[in-house]
């Protein structure tokens, strides 16, 4: 018998860049669990392809094409899912881009924008629905809400060539502790996750350096990189009713890399 608060039944999961890495690895934890979920991405084809992947599993799974830098898109594709499912209980703002890698004194005004847009706009964007809803939901007398952030290690360490990407994560850690203090009253928590390396599709070039693996590998005390899946179990944990006491938590889930 399963410990009962992880049964996620009738609860609904928002998760932006949700068709791929990370994001598909907590939805298909949600859906094993029971959520519904929701999955926002900027790519229709691997929308379709993430669809297809979670439908069998059973609770109601839906797609949509959104662009988290874009404010209109924003409110509008929430109010798609609260079409379709009744209710966003968790917004997982998982949707992120990465840099060039471009000197910081040769980045241009353009390249600092669209990072912080994505990675830092778009989560305002996206979270200031979630939290207009979710506080809306406690008013009625159903207070409960999610919201997590998946930010990245740039945003406790040096990234050298990528100061536009940390500071966006960065401001995601102290933007979720915020929320977390004025939104606890509506019993909404709100945390932030620091992925290591991953095995994704935004890292694969990175993971094609030979010096680079040969080099960070050595330095991650699990001995191997990090795959979506591992990030299924924090993700239904933040949705159940077992973490109920636990929030503004920055959960740095790395295989020991940064303790090392």
């Amino acid at each position: 018998m399963g410990f009962a608060p992880f049964n996620l039944q009738g609860r609904v999961a928002l998760i932006t860049g949700g068709n791929g890495g990370i994001g598909l690895g907590m939805a298909r934890g949600l859906a094993e669990a029971g959520a519904e979920v929701s999955l926002w991405g900027t790519n229709a084809e691997k929308n379709a392809a993430a669809l297809a992947a979670l439908e069998s599993i059973g609770p109601k799974i839906t797609t949509h094409v959104c662009d988290v830098a874009d404010e209109q898109q924003v409110e509008d594709t929430f109010a798609r899912v609260l079409a379709a499912h009744g209710r966003v209980d968790g917004c997982f703002a998982n949707a992120g881009i990465g840099s060039r890698g471009t000197a910081f004194d040769e980045m241009t005004d353009a390249e600092w924008r669209r990072i912080i847009e994505v990675n830092q706009t778009g989560v305002f964007y996206t979270f200031r629905a979630a939290a207009r809803h979710m506080k809306e939901r406690a008013g009625n007398g159903d207070a409960f809400g999610r919201l997590v952030g998946t930010a990245s290690l740039a945003a406790v360490s040096g990234q050298a060539r990528g100061e536009h990407y940390a500071a966006a994560k960065g401001g995601l850690v102290a933007m979720i502790k915020a929320l977390a203090v004025e939104y606890a009253r509506y019993n909404v928590t709100a945390h932030t996750l620091l992925p290591g390396w991953i095995e994704t599709e935004m890292t694969a070039g990175t993971f094609a350096n030979n010096k680079f693996v040969d080099n960070v590998s050595k330095r991650i005390p699990v001995r191997r990189w990090g795959v979506p899946e591992d990030f299924a179990a924090i993700a239904i944990y933040i949705m159940s009713e077992a973490s109920s006491y636990h929030t503004a938590e920055t959960f740095l889930i790395d295989g020991g890399y940064h303790a090392f």
